[in-house]
């Protein structure tokens, strides 16, 4: 058995690689192809091309790379007619999976959306593409199960895989111990995932670090980058803009500076599902173009809200829109987490909001509910249950 992927964001490649181990687990005999990241390739992908490194967000970003992702489409075109994968299963970058979507309906191949495109907030209209080229939607969201409900679309809800890889990290340890012992308060800096995110906030974030250092020069900040790649262009800029700043960069340890740190100044992304989920308050940070900040004021429901206030329907992270000069938005931030260091009350508030938004959602078994669902509605398995069944008396 053959299944195919198709997952573009650095956060898919690790959902979609947790979910490869739960359906492998289950069925060692099945393979996988298609495209995503290296977190899937180290689970046993056979990559076509890694789509996360076109990983991009806004219109002008996007035209450049037009005719790459136009051969992407024919490539997977090609390979739906010689090899006839037994599923699709897509993840998130809608922009690009419906296209994936419409060759594997012409090819006669089963589709599942596995974190469907967010229509509710951006797209409504484009719900017929859902009717037309999906035949299973597996939402991580609840209000997005109702709402996909209220279209006449037939969608089963798993919770979000966020919540088992939290579940499932195992800290370091010592790391952890070193950092939370500390006397004096830390604060995470989460810069994104994007190599483009990285470079449109962090210039912002350093304005901001310089800001609390100037009210509070005990702070440490500790920088959980993505990639080495981020982690040295975070470390030349912030060298030429403020060398003497109290700041540390890591790669790899994003869940343990999370835990240890007592708030964070983040880019917006999946990842406040993590801080909702270790209960650290986080003010979060989107810096778009012109055009985007219009383009999302005119069409789009609910533009720049994180998961966790769309889920509590109320402001649990205070959110920062960036749209030209950042020095108002610099103010608001900084504000916001110095009010938290320095007002050890405050900040509590900020955590029971957290907790409050956690309960009944903030628990793991998504993966396993995910791939349990696409198992059952694979061919073999319709062939398994034929043969347990109990013939007829005669």
């Amino acid at each position: 058995m053959n299944i195919f992927f198709s997952v573009g964001e650095p956060s898919g490649d690790q959902h979609a690689a947790h979910l490869m181990q739960e359906m492998q687990s289950r069925r060692p005999d099945l393979r996988f192809s298609g495209f995503g990241g290296p977190e899937m390739e180290r689970e046993g992908l056979e990559s076509l091309f890694r789509l996360t490194n076109l990983a991009v967000m806004g219109f002008f970003k996007i035209i450049p790379l037009l005719f790459q992702f136009y051969r992407i489409v024919k490539q997977a075109e090609r390979y739906f007619d010689e090899h006839k994968p037994d599923a699709v299963v897509l993840v998130d970058f809608p922009g690009f999976n419906w296209w994936i979507a419409r060759k594997a309906k012409a090819a006669g191949i089963p589709v599942f959306y596995y974190l469907p495109p967010q229509l509710w907030a951006w797209g409504s209209y484009r719900v017929e593409r859902v009717r037309r080229f999906v035949d299973h939607v597996i939402s991580a969201l609840p209000f997005e199960r109702d709402w996909y409900e209220q279209q006449g679309i037939k969608v089963e809800y798993v919770g979000h895989p966020f919540f088992d890889e939290v579940g499932e990290h195992s800290l370091d340890d010592r790391f952890v111990a070193v950092w939370k012992n500390r006397r004096s308060s830390t604060i995470a800096v989460l810069p994104g995932s994007r190599s483009q995110e990285v470079g449109r906030c962090w210039p912002v974030m350093i304005q901001v670090l310089k800001r609390l250092h100037a009210r509070h020069p005990k702070v440490t900040f500790l920088v959980a980058c993505y990639r080495d790649e981020h982690r040295r262009r975070c470390l030349q800029q912030l060298l030429v803009e403020a060398p003497s700043l109290p700041v540390q960069f890591f790669v790899g340890k994003t869940s343990e500076i999370i835990e240890v740190a007592d708030c964070a100044l983040m880019v917006s992304g999946s990842v406040s599902l993590e801080l909702m989920a270790r209960k650290t308050p986080a003010v979060v940070l989107y810096r778009v173009s012109r055009v985007t900040g219009i383009l999302g004021d005119l069409f789009l429901q609910c533009p720049f809200i994180s998961l966790p206030n769309l889920i509590a329907g109320r402001e649990v992270m205070p959110e920062f829109l960036s749209v030209g000069n950042p020095t108002r938005v610099i103010s608001g931030m900084t504000d916001v987490l110095d009010r938290w260091i320095r007002l050890p009350e405050v900040r509590q508030l900020a955590v029971e909001g957290l907790v409050e938004v956690s309960e009944g959602f903030a628990e793991p078994g998504a993966t396993c509910k995910c791939a349990e669902i696409i198992l059952s509605k694979l061919p073999f398995a319709a062939a398994s249950d034929n043969q347990n069944a109990i013939p007829n008396a005669a």
